[in-house]
C-alpha cells in the first residue's frame, strides 16, 4: 500500500452486529478483526489484546453465546452476529454470577486476563461439557494466566456450577 493512501480511499463493508445487546450499523475495512472493532471504534476494551495469534484467551467474547478468541475473527465474517463482551455480562452495581463468582473466589490477580476468562468460563457453562475439575481446567485451557490464578479461577467455576445444579467431582489431590 503506497503511504500517502488514506485508509478512508481503501475499500468498506457494511455489516450489523449486536453488540452488548445494542444493535449497530457498520462500515469497516475488511481485514479488521473484531478485537480490534471493540477495542477501536466501538470503544469496548474490557476485550484485552493479550498474543494477538489467538494463543492467550485475553480476547475471548461470546459470538451467538459460543466462546471464540476475537483476535482471529474478521468482523466482516460475522455480519449479523451478537456479541458479548465483558461489558455486556455485567455492571458493578449488578453483576453477571460468574463475574460475582471470580470476585468470591478471589480468581484474579493483575487482571490482564480476567474479561477473557469470566468470557469463556460463561461459554463453558452453557457448552454443559464440564462434569469434574479435570475437564473444567481442560476445557479452560486455551485462556491463559500469567499470574497463576488457576485454583481460584476453577473455584469460581464450580461455584457457578452448583447454583446451577451441577456438580463437578473434586480430584482426590485437591
Amino acid at each position: 500500500m503506497d503511504k500517502g493512501t488514506s485508509s478512508s480511499a481503501l475499500p468498506t463493508c457494511a455489516i450489523s452486529l449486536n453488540i452488548n445487546g445494542t444493535n449497530r450499523m457498520l462500515d469497516i475495512h475488511p481485514w479488521v478483526t473484531l478485537l480490534d472493532l471493540l477495542r477501536g471504534p466501538i470503544e469496548l476494551t474490557g476485550t484485552k489484546k493479550g498474543c494477538d495469534h489467538g494463543q492467550c484467551g485475553a480476547c475471548t467474547v461470546l459470538i451467538d453465546g459460543e466462546r471464540v478468541n476475537a483476535c482471529l475473527k474478521l468482523a466482516v465474517s460475522i455480519d449479523g452476529a451478537e456479541i458479548t463482551t465483558i461489558e455486556g455480562l455485567g455492571t458493578p452495581q449488578d453483576m453477571h454470577p460468574m463475574q460475582r463468582a471470580f470476585v468470591e473466589h478471589d480468581a484474579f490477580q493483575c487482571g490482564y486476563c480476567t474479561a477473557g476468562q469470566i468470557c469463556s468460563a460463561v461459554g463453558l457453562v452453557a457448552e454443559g461439557h464440564a462434569h469434574s475439575r479435570a475437564e473444567i481446567r481442560e476445557l479452560m485451557s486455551g485462556n491463559l494466566c500469567r499470574c497463576g490464578a488457576y485454583t481460584n479461577i476453577a473455584d469460581a467455576i464450580e461455584h457457578v456450577l452448583a447454583q446451577e445444579g451441577v456438580t463437578p467431582l473434586r480430584e482426590a489431590a485437591e
